[in-house]
Formats: structure tokens, C-alpha cells, sequence
């Protein structure tokens, strides 16, 4: 198999096969999961050997890993007869492992600047998929399951850390900048999270409210990490960011 050539799409292959082997018998859900996490891995091990940057496999494996887990977790809250938008999960997650895998291997192994660029983007578009999910996610087991707050806010920190480390790695933000401002934007997050299950909204409502919230939160700590925060940068993401809560609130379907 030619690594770089081929890599990508066979991940992207294998795991949407093992996502429809998840819809037809919902059973086996725990095994897609992991099936899917153990490729993940083992691909982030085999491109970290051969990095010219990072070594580290956990830095490419976090995002994949979060982002495919989260959207199974979110699939199961759907109706299972919406069929369509359970097809279109398993493209999107086939479409988003293919073009990230792609991105880190030219990132990491043949890097230059446009190919990092790249990175950037498909990185923070997926976090906040991700954080999509995982914020409905937990608002509909809320909702469902009645399931204990202080359980789903512990494991929404955890995930929610995850990600924006990721992010701030992906960006080439330097380590030792990374921790205190993953620690205050995960506090800020967390805060957010809390009051907005107060709210009468649906899970998916609430759970896009939390990732526009957390869009321009890591876009806003991301410019000034990296030097280019300004006026203009500041009113471009809170005008994007409360123009799009706005929109949501007039349009959502309220509980």
C-alpha cells in the first residue's frame, strides 16, 4: 500500500462499512466504536513514525477519535426512521477522516506552508462538529435518561479539553501557552454549559447554541495566541457568532 496515496481513504472506507454495520444491527454499537478508535490509532501511529514534526500520536489521534465517537453517540438520539440524515453522519464522518487524515500527513510529513493552513481549517471546523455533538449529546441524555448533570459536566470538561488542545496543536500554538487557557476557556465553557440546560430548548437547539459559544471563544484565544487579535477580528466572530444564536432562537422549535 502506498501510504500517502492511499492511507486516508481506506480509514475513511473501513470505518463508514463498520458505521453501516451499526445501523443495520444497532448492537453492535460498542464494536463499530472501537473498531473504529483502534484504526484511528493505529493510523496516527503509523503516520507519527514517520513525522518530520511531532512524534506524538495522541496529538493526531484526539480529534478523530472525539470527533467519530461523539457522532455515534449523537446518531443514537435520532429516530432510527430518519434514514437520510443517518446516511449523510456516516458520509460526513467518512468525508471528515479522509480530508484530516490527508491534511496531517502533509502537515506532518511533507509539510509547507499551504498544507498546514489546511490542517487549520479541517481542525477547527471538526472541533466544532464535534463539539456539536457532544453538547447535544449530553443535553439529550439529560433529557431522556434524566441523567445526572454533574456527570455529564465532568465528562464534557474532559472532551471539551481534549478539544481545544487539539485546536491550539493544530494552530502550532506552543505547549506552554496551551494549559492555562485551556483551563480558563474550559471554566468559561463549562459555565455556559450549565445555565443552557436550564433553557426550554431540544437537545440539538441547545447543544448548537453551546458550539457557536465555543466557536468564538477558541477563534477569539486562538487570534490572540498567535498575535492577530484585533478590532476587526474581535467583531467578525461575536457578529458571526450572536447573528447566528440569534437565527436559531427565532427559527428553533421550542419544548
Amino acid at each position: 500500500m502506498h501510504f500517502g496515496r492511499y492511507f486516508s481513504s481506506l480509514i475513511a472506507i473501513y470505518a463508514f462499512i463498520l458505521l453501516e454495520i451499526f445501523l443495520i444491527r444497532p448492537k453492535f454499537i460498542y464494536f463499530a466504536v472501537i473498531l473504529i478508535d483502534l484504526l484511528i490509532v493505529y493510523a496516527a501511529k503509523r503516520l507519527a513514525e514517520r513525522s518530520l514534526i511531532d512524534k506524538a500520536l495522541w496529538n493526531i489521534a484526539i480529534l478523530p477519535v472525539v470527533f467519530c465517537s461523539s457522532l455515534v453517540a449523537y446518531s443514537v438520539l435520532l429516530p432510527k426512521t430518519n434514514l437520510i440524515l443517518s446516511q449523510a453522519l456516516l458520509l460526513l464522518n467518512a468525508g471528515f477522516l479522509f480530508f484530516y487524515f490527508r491534511a496531517v500527513y502533509f502537515y506532518l510529513i511533507l509539510p509547507s506552508a499551504e498544507k498546514n493552513i489546511g490542517l487549520e481549517n479541517i481542525s477547527l471546523y471538526g472541533n466544532f462538529l464535534s463539539f456539536f455533538f457532544i453538547s447535544s449529546t449530553i443535553y439529550g441524555l439529560q433529557s431522556f435518561l434524566n441523567t445526572s448533570i454533574w456527570l455529564l459536566i465532568l465528562i464534557f470538561l474532559l472532551l471539551g479539553g481534549l478539544l481545544i488542545y487539539q485546536v491550539f496543536w493544530s494552530n502550532g500554538i506552543a505547549a506552554g501557552e496551551r494549559i492555562i487557557y485551556i483551563l480558563i476557556s474550559c471554566l468559561v465553557l463549562t459555565e455556559l454549559a450549565w445555565s443552557i440546560f436550564y433553557l426550554p430548548f431540544n437537545f440539538n437547539v441547545s447543544g448548537f447554541i453551546l458550539a457557536i459559544y465555543y466557536y468564538m471563544l477558541v477563534g477569539l484565544v486562538r487570534a490572540y495566541l498567535q498575535n492577530r487579535l484585533n478590532s476587526k477580528t474581535v467583531k467578525l466572530y461575536l457578529g458571526l457568532g450572536f447573528f447566528s444564536i440569534i437565527a436559531i432562537l427565532f427559527t428553533a422549535r421550542w419544548l
